[in-house]
């Protein structure tokens, strides 16, 4: 048990660290400043291409945007691409097979709201995308409704494979009456070659 004058002086040294506490978060809340996390970065090898993958958080760090940077390590030129709020990009791969001349950057993204909510897109599907590598053309591969699930790309014939399914009832998850899918796309002529 503490004594009588020990306990009052804790609780004042308590009372103490709490209100500083409340303090600085009140401060910090009103921070007006935006921040930009550059997550991380990619070398698009045989380019003088990087690319830097991005987020901005505002006030309580609220997320206001995610992009990509490719950046131009010789002139300084770079070419920003936006991605809506709430999405996300977690994948961002080079594709480069020289005897086919392609040298592309893969992308899996979460770019669609499914559910007009806003922040729903965690159940989404997510798409793949394709851009130049310095990230001036951008080509969607896979339809919004598809829900990917795995890829490969085949070095010889310069064609990816995507496996998945397409949300028939659109609510982002999959059910029975979804129809699976095998989707061969091919990287040079950016085509649809078959789907099984």
């Amino acid at each position: 048990m503490l004594p009588k004058q020990t306990f009052k002086q804790y609780n004042m040294k308590l009372i103490n660290v709490l209100f500083f506490l409340m303090l600085t978060l009140s401060v910090q809340a009103q921070d007006k400043t935006n921040y930009t996390n550059f997550n991380r970065i990619l070398e698009v090898k045989g380019t003088d291409y990087v690319i830097a993958t991005a987020s901005q958080h505002g006030k309580g760090f609220n997320s206001l945007g995610k992009y990509l940077l490719f950046i131009n390590t010789k002139n300084g030129e770079h070419q920003q691409v936006e991605f809506p709020q709430e999405s996300y990009h977690d994948h961002v791969e080079q594709i480069k097979i020289d005897k086919l001349n392609i040298n592309l950057i893969l992308v899996c993204a979460n770019t669609v709201d499914s559910d007009g909510k806003g922040g729903g897109f965690w159940e989404v599907p997510i798409q793949l995308i394709v851009f130049s590598i310095d990230g001036k053309q951008r080509t969607q591969i896979t339809d919004n409704k598809f829900l990917v699930q795995a890829w490969a790309v085949n070095n010889e014939t310069g064609r990816i494979v995507i496996t998945g399914h397409y949300d028939s009832n659109d609510n982002g998850k999959y059910d029975k009456t979804d129809k699976n899918e095998i989707i061969i796309y091919d990287l040079a002529t950016m085509k649809v070659v078959s789907k099984i």
